[in-house]
């Protein structure tokens, strides 16, 4: 399923329309796809009739319900003031913002929240991922890999998370390059809590925060495991630092694979817990890296 952008106008109400869709539970992009078929745009869903709902595939009583909910109408409204006294966007899968490989994996986000710069989620873009509860070599690691690699002109991705993710977004925020941030949660929230002045840096820096879930969600185990399919999506390769036996570092990298993205491990002491994931890595296969400039080869320099 390829959704081609199409020049959508974003304007207020446009805005608006994508915000409510983003309210209805369980839409997902088939069953979006389902209702543009029939009504072409969203200005029509929003106001089509029960019976012309049901006339879509996938559309049953529970959306139905949803999609003609009054009190989720208003609370759509809620949230779009909210976004425009925050500067937080929203963009959908049709718009030439959406990023392109994104947009070509198997179950896509119908839209993105983005707080920054929009721009930067179509760049060359490589995700560093691993342990929340780094070592301080993974750490070192981390940081030194986003160092180098931003001077390079990689967009470094990743989720914000403890350990790993931070020193991925700080290695960024030192080369002053901008880094995407993926968080599982709505974009009112920066969890971890700790991690709110390197949210503002990135801002700052010409980064950006995005997330699929409408303001208000919480952090959730759930959020965390489908989220990481937007990490590795946005991203040509994912470069793993650290990961235990088992670790939600390792779904990232299934789905990584699923979407035909480059795995690259960080070899680790035999005897800590948090390389075994990257060691068996390497066994089945991804590339070894010991130094940045092996990423960099994998792509003629960059």
């Amino acid at each position: 399923m390829h959704f081609l952008y199409k020049g959508d106008v974003n304007n207020i109400e446009e805005k608006y329309y994508k915000v409510w869709l983003t309210l209805i539970k369980n839409l997902g992009i088939k069953r979006y796809s389902s209702l543009i078929d029939k009504f072409k745009n969203r200005k029509n869903i929003y106001h089509a009739k029960e019976n012309q709902l049901y006339e879509c595939q996938g559309i049953g009583e529970n959306l139905a319900k949803q999609l003609l909910d009054e009190n989720i109408k208003i609370n759509a409204k809620r949230h779009l003031q909210f976004l425009n006294k925050n500067n937080i966007d929203i963009i959908s899968i049709e718009d030439k913002e959406y990023p392109e490989l994104l947009r070509n994996i198997y179950d896509p986000p119908v839209s993105l929240y983005i707080r920054g710069n929009k721009n930067n989620l179509n760049s060359f873009n490589i995700a560093i991922i691993g342990c929340r509860d780094a070592t301080e070599y993974g750490k070192k690691i981390a940081q030194e890999f986003s160092y180098k690699l931003s001077k390079k002109n990689m967009h470094i991705v990743s989720g914000l998370a403890r350990g790993i993710d931070s020193y991925a977004h700080l290695g960024a925020v030192y080369a002053m390059a901008d880094t995407i941030a993926v968080l599982g949660n709505g974009l009112d929230i920066i969890y971890p809590r700790e991690n709110y002045f390197l949210a503002e840096k990135i801002i700052k820096n010409g980064g950006s925060i995005i997330s699929e879930y409408p303001l208000g969600t919480k952090p959730d185990k759930s959020n965390f495991v489908a989220r990481n399919r937007i990490i590795s999506g946005i991203s040509r390769g994912v470069v793993v630092v650290e990961a235990k036996k088992k670790s939600g570092t390792l779904i990232t990298v299934d789905f990584a694979l699923e979407q035909g993205r480059d795995i690259f491990s960080v070899p680790g002491d035999i005897n800590s817990e948090n390389s075994y994931g990257t060691n068996e890595l390497i066994k089945q296969g991804a590339k070894m890296v010991t130094c940045y400039e092996e990423i960099l080869e994998e792509y003629g320099g960059h």
